[in-house]
């Protein structure tokens, strides 16, 4: 076999086993957080998107601006239909799986292209490379591989500077595809250590510059999640004692997954943490003397074992708990948080694997084949869970039953398919247990306020407000509910209160606006400052807002500025039908019939109770 086939088809052969594995999330359409990322993100379409993803703190989440510039790139080509960002996601794992079989041969690890093979096939993988979202994790790993590649070209011998220069490049890209890439200047120095090569002072010195990005990056953001995510709150703190049972914990939590793949789910139990409790200290004793054992046998492995260890611990390291992240406050750990590291540990199984079955290549082939078998149908069935979001929460519900998550958002799910009071039970199970919450508590509200139960709605919004005075979402559907139970000087005073406080919220302007231009009782209406709030709330939306247009063309009625009216209200019409909005078009095109009468639109009185 010549060398290019010797390459050409075990590799071939990797990329069709993880397409055939992953052929299910192909069909898969955009869940929990994809929203944030694509289907509602202003970045990937706006005429200035690159310079805010860029030069701007306008993220939906963290500072990935390359992980944005690609998903602005997708939008452009297939808009939002999920099979191609799918598709871009299963190939980069595939090239991935590619670049860390031939890193591995490299670096002259036996059983290079079965730990390959096992990176593609695991199951555990499947939350990186189904879920949209993760096109962080999956170009990160990219450009971390590429790093790698030409750090080792650079120590070699009679190396070229250019290398080292490569390296830096792709290491900022893979910075800003996923700031847990800034971890790998302790693969660099792994790798001097796997070759027995010195780790001197020059060597230290050409880190530095790796060190100094990736710190930067880390504290942007440890800034921005404590700042823009909120991790700064009573949820999440933790003292150090406590961080370090939770790191300890979820490194055996994440071998375990890698060596036996079940019960694998979108959201685990979170654990509770006791300091006084000393069987919490087992997983750290079981580290520790892990850890030596290790260290006493190295003698007789070499360096391996340590190496790949210490890679897979400092690559987990900045999810492990030490660093607050806004998802402990759900759980501590996700499979998608070890996408990287576990490449670490999947080398050394493969390398044992491979040196059990030397003198037994029949046998080796067998067991190989056998277990990527396995784990290719378990990706499978995986894969399958993420088709949407209802059958992604039903999965973990399943495994998981105590994840008020998983209530909340299949509430949202089913509340959106029109199923309101399985929603609401969904909801009141998400209460049950954990009371504290005030998203899940604002929309039973919501649910509660489409049946007419206004009173039992009202007290959901205030129990939100008093747990999270700062959520302005539970203002506005307090004001809502108010004005549809008829009381509607309530409602006014809840939005004055909340325009005091934040004078440029256009939705609370446009509510009041509302009120004051189409309210059934006389004394409450102003025509003139309905037109002032109303016109400014336009203004704000950058008047491409249907339901707000509308709301300016019933104060213009109010007025009496009928042509006004009439213009405006044809607009609203023509935006609502463009963006699919059939409700709010064929309520506009009512309210037109009685501007273009000389006739303003007013709101029938609340039913009495």
């Amino acid at each position: 076999m010549n060398p290019w086939a010797r390459l050409a088809i075990p590799g071939a052969l990797i990329v069709l086993l993880v397409f055939l594995a992953y052929l299910p999330a192909l069909r898969g359409g955009f869940i929990w957080d994809d929203n944030f990322y694509v289907t509602n993100n202003p970045l990937l379409t706006a005429p200035d998107g690159l310079r805010r993803i860029w030069f701007s703190r306008d993220s939906p989440s963290q500072y990935f601006p390359l992980t944005y510039t690609v998903l602005r790139i997708e939008h452009s080509l297939w808009g939002l239909n999920p099979a191609g960002y799918h598709c871009v996601n299963i190939l980069l794992h595939a090239i991935n799986a590619l670049l860390a079989w031939r890193l591995l041969k490299r670096l002259s690890v036996p059983g290079a292209w079965l730990a390959a093979a096992l990176f593609g096939l695991h199951p555990v993988q499947v939350e990186a490379v189904a879920w949209i979202t993760e096109l962080k994790s999956v170009l990160s790993l990219f450009f971390i591989l590429l790093t790698l590649f030409c750090w080792i070209e650079f120590v070699a011998e009679r190396s070229k500077r250019f290398w080292y220069w490569l390296a830096l490049v792709f290491y900022a890209l893979a910075l800003f595809s996923k700031t847990t890439a800034c971890t790998l200047p302790a693969a660099l120095l792994l790798i001097l250590w796997l070759k027995t090569k010195p780790i001197d002072w020059r060597r230290l010195a050409q880190v530095v510059p790796f060190l100094a990005m990736g710190l930067g990056m880390g504290l942007l953001t440890v800034w921005w999640e404590r700042f823009h995510q909120g991790t700064q709150g009573k949820l999440f703190s933790l003292s150090w004692l406590e961080r370090l049972l939770v790191a300890s914990h979820a490194l055996w939590f994440y071998a375990g997954k890698l060596f036996w793949p079940v019960n694998l789910t979108f959201s685990y139990p979170r654990w509770t943490i006791e300091p006084a409790n000393p069987s919490a200290y087992g997983w750290l004793v079981m580290g520790i003397g892990l850890g030596a054992a290790i260290c006493l046998i190295r003698r007789f492995v070499g360096r391996s074992v340590e190496v790949a260890t210490l890679f897979y611990v400092a690559t987990l390291s900045p999810v492990l708990g030490f660093i607050m992240l806004y998802t402990f406050r759900y759980t501590f750990v996700a499979d998608h948080y070890q996408y990287v590291a576990s490449i670490g540990l999947m080398a050394l199984a493969a390398a044992g694997i491979t040196i059990a079955f030397k003198t037994r290549p029949f046998l080796k082939l067998v067991f190989c084949g056998a277990l990527l078998l396995t784990l290719g149908i378990l990706t499978w069935q995986q894969a399958g869970i993420y088709r949407n979001l209802e059958t992604l929460w039903r999965d973990t519900l399943a495994k998981n039953p105590d994840c008020w998550m998983a209530y909340y958002n299949l509430g949202n799910r089913l509340n959106d398919k029109g199923h309101i009071e399985e929603a609401m039970e969904l909801y009141r199970k998400a209460i049950l247990l954990n009371p504290n919450l005030p998203e899940v508590l604002n929309n039973l509200g919501a649910a509660l306020t489409v049946q007419g139960r206004f009173d039992e709605a009202i007290q959901n919004y205030h129990k939100a407000i008093q747990i999270n005075p700062g959520r302005t979402e539970s203002y506005i559907n307090l004001g809502v509910a108010l004005a549809r139970s008829g009381r509607t000087k309530e409602a006014i005073a809840q939005y004055r209160e909340l325009l005091n406080s934040n004078p440029q919220m256009a939705e609370a302007m446009n509510d009041l606006a509302w009120i004051l231009a189409t309210s059934p009782d006389d004394e409450l209406r102003n025509g003139t400052e309905a037109v002032r709030l109303a016109e400014r709330a336009c203004e704000l939306t950058h008047y491409g807002e249907p339901s707000i247009i509308e709301m300016l063309a019933a104060a213009y009625a109010e007025c009496g500025r009928f042509p006004e009216a009439v213009t405006t209200a044809e607009k609203a019409e023509q935006l609502a039908t463009a963006a699919g909005l059939t409700a709010v078009a064929a309520k506009t095109r009512q309210q037109l019939e009685l501007y273009r009468a000389g006739k303003p639109y007013h709101e029938s009185p609340p039913p009495k109770p």
